[in-house]
């Protein structure tokens, strides 16, 4: 597990020097507990930003976190930012960055929120950045470019949020690390390129998980309790079951799909997504990004992450123990819940969403994955399994043929198709470096171009 702090750690004030929290010390990597300490639960908030009254003293203010939102006119960062808007006795704004299309939007968040930085990615958008902010009366400093986008991930602050789209977020995840920020990371892309360079980079506490199915996946494992010694994943946990709604096709056929168009694509039942990520749900190529994901965070071997499809989407993952019981995380769909519990941990932030209805009957149902009709998932186990330079390709040729297909350059059932051709192609290497992670990136770029025909 390289994110979260264990169970019987001391803890120090979370704000106390830009985030540092405790460290696991003596504890193997795999072996850290993913449950706060019983001083942390025992000592909670009392839902006014105050802790509250206990044996050793009276109410104490809770500190303000500062928070830099990589992504921030996207879906989780406008999310994020409702969240810290409701809770300005927890949390503050210290910088936002977004790729450039929308600077009315980007302007206007740092006027609300008070941001004294900005980035911007595309340079080209920064004349009219600069003028947004002026006519919203915002004073922030302006960062221009990728390289901007980075500097702001290791600008002085708590945490960083990385809500990037897609491959650009592994240098700002890589800088906040670097830097040694606590990222809060919803731009799994960048965790799946990158895994062996950001495991090196991570120190206990600093990664926390934003995806819902890896934030669940985190508190259920809280429950086990302290680990103690020894490899305590691999001896109480058997399997990890991540959850799907399975998309805008389930239950449909392989053949069923052949004529799906972008706008069926794009009418996701359950969450409001950006275009990519939304196609990938379609296409289930986001729940292999997934299961990466979680065999990287957690350190499962890929036989022990199960896919099950429920579309209710109230169950967010579950993990199965050794000695059958299975602990679930449950709460309607609303990405607010794990975003508040990655900026405030290891305390969670009073009614960041709203909870299960328990005075109306639910029906919540589970079924197997169907592999034929969806065979990105398998494809990703092959790939995660292959390891080294093989995700990065997966996840960057995937990106191409989403985009073919939205242009209506490549039918739906073409987008896996074309990224099982790449992977097929290309040849592992150690992902030893940023810069052989992003050489194989571009060969995967190109060839899924020519195979698409641009």
């Amino acid at each position: 597990m390289i994110g979260v702090p264990g169970a019987g750690e001391p803890r120090r004030d979370p704000a106390a020097a830009h985030g540092r929290h405790p460290s696991a010390a003596g504890r193997s990597d795999r072996a850290r507990s993913v449950r706060p300490s019983a001083r942390a639960s025992s000592a909670g908030w009392d839902g006014h930003g105050a802790r509250r009254v206990g044996q050793n003293g009276p109410v104490q203010p809770h500190p303000t976190r500062s928070v830099v939102v990589l992504g921030s006119t996207g879906s989780i960062g406008t999310q994020a930012l409702d969240v810290i808007a409701r809770n300005p006795q927890r949390f503050r704004v210290a910088g936002l960055a977004a790729g450039g299309r929308r600077v009315d939007l980007l302007a206007r968040q740092a006027a609300e929120s008070g941001a004294e930085v900005v980035a911007v990615a595309d340079t080209a958008a920064v004349p009219a950045l600069r003028e947004a902010l002026a006519a919203h009366r915002s004073t922030a400093r302006i960062l221009a470019g990728p390289d901007g986008v980075a500097e702001l991930a290791a600008w002085p602050c708590d945490v960083v949020l990385n809500g990037i789209d897609g491959a650009l977020g592994l240098a700002s995840t890589l800088a906040a690390l670097e830097a040694g920020r606590t990222l809060a990371l919803a731009n799994k892309e960048s965790l799946i390129m990158g895994g062996p360079l950001v495991k090196r980079l991570v120190k206990p506490g600093r990664l926390l998980p934003v995806d819902s199915e890896h934030s669940a996946l985190a508190q259920c494992l809280w429950a086990e309790g302290p680990p103690g010694e020894g490899e305590w994943i691999g001896r109480s946990v058997r399997r990890l079951v991540v959850t799907a709604s399975g998309g805008p096709f389930r239950g449909r056929s392989r053949a069923e799909m052949a004529d799906v168009t972008p706008e069926q694509a794009m009418a996701h039942p359950t969450w409001s997504m950006g275009p990519v990520v939304t196609v990938n749900s379609a296409t289930l190529v986001n729940k292999g990004l997934e299961v990466i994901e979680a065999h990287l965070l957690f350190d499962i071997e890929f036989d022990r992450i199960t896919v099950m499809v429920h579309p209710q989407s109230v169950v967010h993952s579950m993990v199965e123990f050794m000695d059958g019981s299975v602990i679930a995380q449950a709460s309607p769909p609303d990405m607010r819940l794990p975003i508040a519990l990655a900026l405030g941990w290891p305390e969670r932030v009073p009614q960041a969403a709203r909870p299960v209805d328990w005075t109306t009957a639910h029906t919540w149902t589970f079924e197997p994955l169907d592999d034929e009709a969806f065979p990105s998932v398998a494809l990703a186990r092959r790939v995660g399994m292959a390891g080294g330079t093989a995700p990065a390709v997966y996840n960057a040729a995937n990106e191409v043929c989403v985009e073919a297909f939205r242009k209506g350059r490549l039918p739906f059932l073409g987008i896996v198709d074309t990224v099982a051709k790449v992977v097929d192609q290309h040849d592992p290497t150690p992902a030893e470096s940023i810069e052989e992670i992003l050489d194989a990136d571009a060969w995967a770029r190109a060839r899924a171009a020519e195979l698409v025909g641009r």
